[in-house]
């Protein structure tokens, strides 16, 4: 936890909270039916197909799985450096 959120009051999550996230995750992971080696070979096919057109911060993608109710999604984090490449 960061200095700032310490000075607003901010507390870290319990670990009963901590626990039931990953909980989440793994059962998101499970009814999806999408081995960590397939969310691999997806992150980088998104690095190879997004860093042809932007320069992106590599080391920094995240992509994970989420599921509300009856959706799910996979979110990619993706950060850029300094925008657009030169195009010939």
């Amino acid at each position: 936890m960061n200095l700032f959120n310490r000075l607003r009051g901010a507390t870290q999550p319990s670990s009963r909270e901590t626990a039931k996230r990953r909980l989440q995750l793994v059962l998101v992971h499970d009814r999806s039916q999408i081995s960590p080696g397939l969310i691999e070979i997806i992150k980088d096919e998104i690095i190879a197909v997004i860093s042809k057109h932007v320069d992106i911060d590599r080391d920094g993608v995240q992509v994970q799985f989420t599921q509300a109710d009856r959706e799910s999604r996979l979110v990619a984090d993706i950060p850029l450096l300094d925008g657009r490449k030169n195009r010939r």
